[in-house]
């Protein structure tokens, strides 16, 4: 997926960021309909549904626990659990960090047709499966979120050629 003339860039997300993205996604979210509940995409879906939650005073959280990262990688997705009381999904939101290839979400719309899916990032190879989502990023980028980081040292991205 990565345009191999491109190098990979490194943005690294606060958490004020992401609650920032968190509260306009609640934003768009809430002229749409009236939910039901949310589905969090586990793990990095669970604090922007958190926040989205809280900003549309929603009660009803569940979660679609699948597996297709490690902290360098994508690689194949393994469903962990899926909810089980939301029949096709109308009325709920699934919500993830972000969208990279897509493959999450067709995993999940495969499962839940009628849902909304919505993230706070997206990258093109994936845009297409998400209905709302905030930011684009290039394919090429990856988005430290700070639940994954530590504070120190970065080199300038100068050096980083």
């Amino acid at each position: 997926m990565n345009d191999q003339s491109e190098p990979n860039m490194h943005f690294p997300v606060s958490w004020e960021e992401i609650h920032r993205n968190s509260k306009a996604l609640a934003w768009r979210l809430l002229k749409l309909a009236e939910w039901k509940g949310i589905v969090a995409v586990t793990r990095g879906g669970m604090v922007p549904a958190c926040i989205v939650a809280r900003e549309l005073d929603l009660k009803n959280i569940e979660t679609f626990c699948i597996s297709s990262y490690d902290h360098k990688d994508q690689r194949n997705a393994t469903i962990i659990k899926k909810p089980d009381n939301i029949g096709d999904g109308a009325g709920w939101i699934i919500i993830d960090d972000l969208v990279d290839s897509g493959n999450t979400f067709k995993i999940a719309r495969e499962h839940f047709p009628a849902a909304h899916y919505a993230c706070v990032y997206a990258k093109p190879d994936g845009a297409e499966t998400t209905d709302t989502y905030i930011t684009e990023v290039s394919q090429s980028t990856w988005i430290h979120f700070p639940w994954d980081l530590e504070a120190q040292y970065s080199a300038p991205i100068a050096d980083q050629k």
